[in-house]
């Protein structure tokens, strides 16, 4: 079984922070890149520019934890001020501690049922 943990982040960009929240992507996404075990860094978003979703996956909950880490001392307080929280789909298999960090955006988690992985 694969240890990678990956999840989809959707948050609603708070009304005229569109440019506030792109400028901040960037900074994030150049920081991210620093990270080896972050494997997957995508951020989309809406035609209408007020849905965003995040896709990140990293090698295991040791790498998204530290990037937690990270994000909570770089980015944390401009993200917060940016969008409001949606929903968080995680997928693959969160160690206890990597639970405890998600834990406050009341995730919900899904079990593999079937399927493959190339």
């Amino acid at each position: 079984m694969s240890e990678e943990v990956y999840f989809m982040l959707e948050r609603s960009v708070q009304d005229g922070a569109l440019d506030k929240f792109k400028a901040l992507m960037q900074d994030m996404v150049a920081s991210t890149k620093n990270e080896p075990d972050t494997l997957n860094y995508e951020w989309t978003i809406s035609e209408d520019g007020r849905t965003c979703h995040i896709y990140e996956r990293y090698k295991d909950s040791a790498a998204m934890t530290a990037h937690l880490g990270i994000f909570g001392v770089k980015f944390a307080n401009r993200f917060m001020a940016a969008v409001k929280p949606t929903r968080l789909v995680v997928y693959g298999a969160p160690d206890r501690q990597a639970k405890d960090a998600l834990a406050a955006l009341k995730p919900t988690y899904m079990a593999v049922l079937g399927g493959f992985k190339r």
